[in-house]
């Protein structure tokens, strides 16, 4: 997406009682970006870290905190670099080729013909080939996906090549936190997931804008809605194992009181020309509610697909829409703190809080 114009500073205009503290959510990014926290992909050490963090914040504002663990099956978890050898040049994971997520488990090196093991892949606008960690079942031949450039090539030129991919399927456990906030019976649920797809075995993979910028968005709203609107039924629920099949979403859906309006962040790095909106269920309200919001804020919507966790909650019939404002370096090394932009984060603040500002009218 294009970066937008830092003069153009989009959402400028003020949502209600409240400025964002755009230096605090920049400080929550980088916290959940760090290493400690080594991707935060579901049912590892660095997830369930940023779980109990995530806890304290919401603590720390009064909240009534809880955590709720779920089942979490069909996880693809790499546990060795992958490795790809062709006329004695090793390959660079990530960068020429990465694991296909139909791969067997193949941890020790193996001679193939080129076209039994290999499949083109398109690279993202810098070159890099994206990680998932969820995906159809594994099958029963060795496979990796290599840059459509290179596999033309290797195609042309023939030969053997010799490969690895240690790649295995795993179930493991996911950790929601809820908190209830203010009023009585929540009427507003805000939601953002805080997992991402984890480091690979040797690189980084921060996941700053799928989804640390979005879990910061709304810890910040939360903050503002707190003071501004403390009348608002408000709850909010930060979710694991969105990258492995939204599943924290599914968890919590079916427990949600019929018409609560769930508001969904999913990336707020880099608004280009208009963010991008879905909305399911019942939403004529909220969209109203949001399309006001937009307008008062200055924040351009459109609509377009968000294949998050809103898509849950509207499942199962509750009103929810998704927001999105761009992923920059989506789900590789590149997606770092530094690339996270701080007006879209001033932008999604707004949006959202006043978005809730206008359903506290409805």
């Amino acid at each position: 997406m294009t970066r937008p114009s830092r003069s153009a500073r989009p959402g400028s205009a003020a949502a209600g009682p409240g400025t964002p503290d755009v230096t605090r959510v920049q400080t929550t990014i980088a916290e959940l970006a760090a290493d400690a926290y080594r991707g935060r992909r579901v049912g590892t050490p660095g997830g369930r870290a940023a779980a109990t963090w995530l806890a304290r914040q919401l603590t720390g504002l009064g909240a009534e905190v809880t955590t709720e663990t779920f089942h979490v099956r069909g996880v693809r978890d790499l546990y060795a670099t992958p490795t790809l050898r062709w006329r004695g040049h090793d390959l660079v994971h990530r960068r020429d080729f990465v694991e296909h997520l139909t791969s067997a488990d193949l941890p020790e090196p193996r001679s193939a013909v080129i076209g039994d093991v290999l499949v083109p892949r398109g690279v993202d606008a810098e070159g890099w080939l994206p990680k998932m960690i969820a995906g159809p079942p594994q099958g029963d031949r060795p496979l990796l996906a290599v840059r459509t450039d290179l596999h033309t090539r290797m195609v042309a030129e023939g030969g053997e090549v010799t490969v690895t991919v240690p790649l295995r399927t795993i179930e493991t456990t996911g950790t929601n936190v809820h908190a209830v906030l203010t009023g009585g019976t929540p009427s507003v649920l805000l939601t953002a997931h805080y997992d991402g797809v984890g480091d690979d075995p040797e690189q980084r993979l921060p996941a700053a804008a799928d989804n640390a910028s979005g879990v910061a968005v709304v810890l910040e709203a939360t903050r503002l809605l707190m003071t501004s609107a403390p009348g608002v039924g408000l709850a909010v629920a930060l979710l694991d194992a969105e990258e492995a099949g939204a599943r924290g979403s599914a968890h919590h859906a079916p427990h949600v009181p019929s018409g609560t309006h769930v508001i969904n962040v999913d990336g707020a790095a880099e608004l280009g020309a208009a963010a991008a909106v879905e909305a399911g269920g019942p939403a004529t309200a909220l969209l109203a509610a949001l399309d006001q919001a937009g307008r008062e804020t200055g924040v351009p919507l459109r609509a377009g697909a968000m294949p998050s966790d809103n898509r849950r909650y509207a499942a199962a019939g509750l009103p929810a829409v998704g927001i999105g404002m761009g992923i920059p370096g989506y789900q590789t090394p590149a997606e770092t703190p530094d690339r996270v932009d701080p007006a879209t984060l001033a932008a999604a603040t707004r949006l959202v809080v006043a978005t809730v500002h206008h359903l506290a009218r409805v």
